[in-house]
């Protein structure tokens, strides 16, 4: 029954995180579109910068940018800010159900002994500390030399990713990394925008000239946002996909998704025909995670393990049962992940070949599979895996 509840809070929170992170991020794309699609009135009025039409689902839009008169308030006023934070709420909350209830997926002892409370102590300090450092860095001097101050940021994230994943397991490293990133930007929704707009609406209210100085200073953080959005989204997926955080160089390849990330977000609303240059350097830090990410020398080793003998079933079926069966299976003897995780069951010979793909990337490339090696699979036992596989898995 409990496994089951938490399946179940798993999902309703994922969910929740992915409508909250869709509205999030679609309204704040939209604005930064709208911001650089904007052109000058044909009419000039004052308080207009700008205008555009639109037209959509079988509707015409007209949408102007305006800087009210002292005043000058709408009867109604809507603004963006709860999805920002719902979007955190659940992924915060996704992050203390997945890693810190269970700790299951949060070490790997091939990786450090750390405990679990030195783990989870580590994880929050990072998204708190982390925030500070970030809020200082760019409310300082150096904030006014952007290049000087994004490439000061961009090394603090590449030190923040080695450190964690030297110290948590790779799919949990990703993840804190994703969470602090995450925390930055919702912090900078609450702690930086919001305030300012508060404080040119409270003026204008009041008669007194708002000052924009505040709005123009918070538009900083919102385009900081949306270049921390494509990484985020990636380390979302990136449990799904163990090839990236399962190797040694996990840490470069996380940074090198983040660079591929932001350059493609500055390529979709940046500014000029330039602004589509930055698909290169998009596309070679792409290539560059896909090269360091491919396991090393795998292909070779299949090939030659085709001369070796040819494992007999038995054999492959008792590696099986003693390392992949205690969660993979219907009748599981570790119930800490609840029903077999994925549908993967190994029950039958049949349901043991079907997977021999899946067993060739988990067990033997990645070595992501068993989760922190908890049942103990030996060098011996992957090899025989993989000289099974490589010879078509043969059920004799």
């Amino acid at each position: 029954m409990t496994s089951w509840l938490g399946d179940w809070a798993n999902l309703l929170l994922r969910w929740t995180h992915f409508i909250a992170g869709i509205a999030w991020i679609g309204s704040s794309f939209y604005f930064i579109w709208l911001d650089r699609a904007l052109t000058a009135s044909a009419q000039p009025r004052p308080g207009v910068e700008g205008d555009l039409w639109m037209v959509h689902s079988g509707g015409f839009y007209q949408v102007e940018k305006r800087r009210p008169a002292p005043g000058e308030i709408p009867p109604v006023l809507h603004w963006f800010k709860y999805e920002a934070l719902f979007t955190w709420i659940t992924g915060i909350a996704l992050l203390v159900l997945v890693y810190y209830l269970t700790g299951a997926y949060l070490l790997d002892p091939g990786i450090s002994l750390i405990s679990r409370g030195a783990a989870m102590a580590i994880g929050i300090g990072v998204l708190v500390v982390g925030w500070f450092v970030y809020d200082l860095l760019w409310r300082s001097p150096l904030a006014k030399r952007e290049r000087v101050a994004a490439a000061i940021s961009l090394t603090l994230l590449a030190l923040v990713s080695y450190g964690m994943c030297r110290l948590l397991s790779g799919r949990a490293a990703f993840m804190h990394v994703g969470s602090l990133l995450g925390t930055i930007m919702v912090a900078n929704v609450w702690v930086r925008i919001l305030p300012a707009q508060q404080q040119m609406l409270d003026a204008t209210r009041a008669g007194r000239p708002a000052d924009f100085t505040l709005g123009e200073r918070a538009k900083v953080r919102s385009v900081h946002n949306s270049y921390m959005t494509f990484p985020v989204l990636f380390i979302m997926l990136s449990n799904h996909f163990p090839a990236t955080y399962a190797n040694p160089h996990n840490w470069l390849v996380l940074l090198l998704l983040f660079v591929a990330g932001a350059a493609a977000r500055h390529a979709m609303i940046g500014r000029g025909a330039s602004s589509r240059w930055a698909l290169v350097p998009a596309a070679l830090a792409l290539a560059a995670a896909m090269f360091i990410s491919t396991p090393k020398g795998s292909a070779a080793q299949f090939a030659s393990s085709a001369a070796d003998s040819i494992p007999p079933f038995h054999a492959v079926r008792a590696v099986i049962e003693q390392r992949c069966q205690p969660c993979h299976s219907q009748y599981q003897s570790d119930r800490t992940f609840g029903p077999a995780p994925g549908a993967v069951t190994f029950d039958t010979p049949e349901s043991i070949a079907r997977f021999a793909e899946r067993i060739r990337v988990r067990a033997v490339e990645t070595r992501t599979m068993p989760l922190a090696n908890k049942t103990g699979m030996t060098e011996q036992e992957r090899a025989l895996l993989a000289r099974w596989i490589s010879v078509g898995a043969p059920l004799r």
